[in-house]
């Protein structure tokens, strides 16, 4: 049946290579097989049942870990597939590959990429509002190959990217705006909100946010689609080149006020952590076409304005 499902994919043009071509790079995508596949706790079969897969599935693997040995009629695999958001591991002799172990997927508990952004890094920037370390954890391999797509890759652009979103989201990608009952309310790691964003950022990546808002709090979504505003919706790399959060502030789109200080003063901190000091030149206040509410700008009417 292994063999099987994957020579099926493979006539689609989906081998599992292609899925996570396909798929949001932060996490490998493959396909199960069978029904009744356990999701267990750990990599082990004596580890408790967290879940169960009732039929193919399509999973988020984020690393792998060597465990105890399962076979059927298709192969034998040591290794098992950490999912995430099923928050277990799924044995990989159940997995549409043809080998035993996941095809480009680290093993857990590796280093991170040289360059990426660990729980300490974000702690140390800033202190009490990383709230739920947990979560902030886990959701940092999706937030920094987000980071790595969207170019930001300089400790300034870093530090406007975190700094804004520590202030949206407390960097949870699962967060909603609190009280917020509007269907296009503010949802994961940059509060994406109206249906303004939620339709262009759903085309861009191809799926329906306006019919499935909540997608965009999940781990899959969350982070391309910051990534997705910092890049597409506006263009704010720049304006971090230029130490200018005043203008990165306008472009997340809100009304001047204290809280582009309170921002600013985060900026400052991560700059401090990531370079060892606050460089000359940070810009904390927006030009005056850009205090009102920018949310509803179009890139090009926001860009007018900020030039």
């Amino acid at each position: 049946m292994r063999r099987f499902l994957l020579a099926v994919l493979t006539c689609l043009g989906l081998t599992a290579g292609a899925l996570v071509a396909a798929s949001p790079a932060y996490a490998a995508v493959f396909q199960t097989y069978g029904s009744g596949v356990n999701i267990r706790a750990d990599a082990y079969l004596s580890s408790a049942v967290v879940g169960t897969l009732s039929g193919p599935t399509s999973i988020d693997v984020d690393c792998q870990k060597s465990g105890d040995l399962v076979s059927n009629s298709d192969g034998t695999s040591s290794w098992w597939a950490h999912v995430p958001a099923l928050g277990g591991y799924v044995t990989v002799v159940y997995v549409a590959i043809p080998e035993d172990k996941l095809p480009g997927v680290p093993e857990c508990g590796s280093e991170p990429p040289a360059g990426d952004i660990t729980l300490a890094d974000v702690q140390a920037m800033f202190g009490s509002r990383i709230a739920n370390p947990s979560l902030v954890e886990t959701g940092l391999p999706s937030l920094n190959q987000a980071m790595r797509d969207a170019q930001i890759n300089t400790p300034y652009r870093k530090a406007a990217f975190l700094a804004t979103l520590v202030h949206e989201s407390r960097l949870e990608y699962n967060i909603r705006e609190i009280g917020d009952t509007r269907p296009y309310g503010g949802r994961g790691y940059i509060q994406l909100t109206g249906d303004f964003n939620y339709g262009p950022a759903g085309q861009y990546f191809g799926i329906d946010l306006l019919g499935n808002p909540d997608l965009a709090l999940s781990l899959q979504w969350s982070a391309p689609i910051a990534r997705w505003y910092w890049t597409v919706a506006r263009d704010i790399n720049p304006y971090a080149d230029n130490l200018d959060m005043g203008r990165v502030n306008a472009a997340i789109g809100y009304p001047a006020g204290a809280e582009d200080q309170r921002r600013c003063d985060s900026f400052k901190a991560a700059l401090n952590y990531l370079t060892g000091s606050v460089p000359p030149g940070v810009i904390c206040t927006r030009p005056s076409a850009l205090k009102g509410d920018t949310s509803k700008l179009t890139r090009a009417q926001f860009e007018a304005l900020a030039s």
